[in-house]
């Protein structure tokens, strides 16, 4: 059986890349160089609104600047593609019709109003959670909403507590029915949800190891679940700390917070990798340094659980 590692960085471009989103890909880019394994990049464009071929080529020049290379994906290809989502419409649908015929998936004709009405129970974050309105529908009460709207579908999850062992973060539960709820697994225009895609992809991409923002930890349980669902093996994963502002918001590509743009214009490359592998632990003092130089004594347990705050350059 191969053990090779394969990690993958996966970014939306929907925007230029920022600060925070360069320092996942740092990470994850030496986590695999450090196991001797194979880097994929995949480009996550399931919004058709939002994302753009422009940003897609740009981020990819962007990790090359830095010095992040990739052995299969978005303009290097491979066996396990195509490496776009916009591409992968087909792997969505399949394993969508999978859940379909075990009856695990239901159509929901609620409106966001009625998503987020009082009496649905809401996490400790304040985000809602679905009441399981649409759950239990007969098939009249359906065929009559299904005249005025389309519907969403989403996915039963069943009462209990899904365990996610973090490489970085260590153990975190979720009570999935009270803390999630059931989710979307198609959205009312047709469009896969991220759950669902990031699942498949990861699966078909033969991804063994998941480095992405602490941000999306919360969100794993419900991956978990997929995975089970499908029968698929469950990668590694590790939620590397965000990057804040002085004023602890999170840095975001909507409000152009040190963007690869003005990055490029301030810093060699050397010199934004030394910054990003500083606040990862891995530099006793920011210095310039080239990524590849980095790879031999990448170590996670140098790399701090806690959200850093950047200083000093906004």
């Amino acid at each position: 059986m191969d053990k090779t590692v394969r990690g993958r960085f996966a970014p939306s471009p929907s925007g230029r890349m920022h600060l925070g989103n360069l320092f996942s890909a740092l990470l994850a880019w030496l986590s695999v160089r450090r196991a001797g394994g194979r880097m994929v990049l995949r480009i996550e464009d399931l919004d058709p609104e939002r994302c753009r071929e422009e940003y897609a080529r740009q981020l990819a020049d962007d990790l090359r600047w830095l010095g992040l290379d990739w052995d299969e994906g978005y303009e290097v290809g491979g066996p396990h593609g195509p490496y776009r989502q916009s591409e992968r419409t087909a792997c969505y649908a399949a394993a969508f019709h999978v859940l379909e015929a075990q009856g695990l998936i239901y159509p929901c004709y609620c409106t966001r109003a009625e998503r987020l009405a009082a009496s649905a129970p809401h996490r400790s974050d304040g985000q809602a959670v679905y009441a399981g309105t649409c759950r239990t529908l007969n098939e009249a009460e359906r065929a009559q909403l299904e005249r005025t709207r389309r519907p969403a579908w989403r996915v039963r999850v069943p009462d209990e507590v899904i365990t996610v062992d973090d490489g970085l973060q260590g153990r975190y539960t979720q009570p999935l029915a009270r803390d999630c709820g059931d989710f979307i697994l198609r959205r009312s225009d047709g469009v896969y949800a991220y759950q669902l895609a990031v699942v498949c992809d990861d699966a078909a991409m033969q991804v063994s190891q998941v480095v992405r923002g602490r941000d999306l930890l919360d969100s794993t349980p419900r991956q978990m679940y997929l995975y089970r669902l499908m029968g698929w093996k469950i990668p590694e994963f590790y939620h590397v700390p965000l990057l804040l502002a002085p004023d602890g918001r999170r840095l975001s590509k909507r409000e152009k917070d040190l963007d690869m743009g003005a990055l490029r214009q301030r810093f060699t490359p050397e010199e934004l990798v030394g910054l990003l592998a500083f606040w990862a632990g891995q530099l006793e003092r920011p210095e310039p340094v080239a990524a590849a130089e980095l790879v031999r004594e990448f170590d996670w347990a140098r790399v701090p659980r806690e959200d850093r705050v950047v200083t000093g350059l906004l």
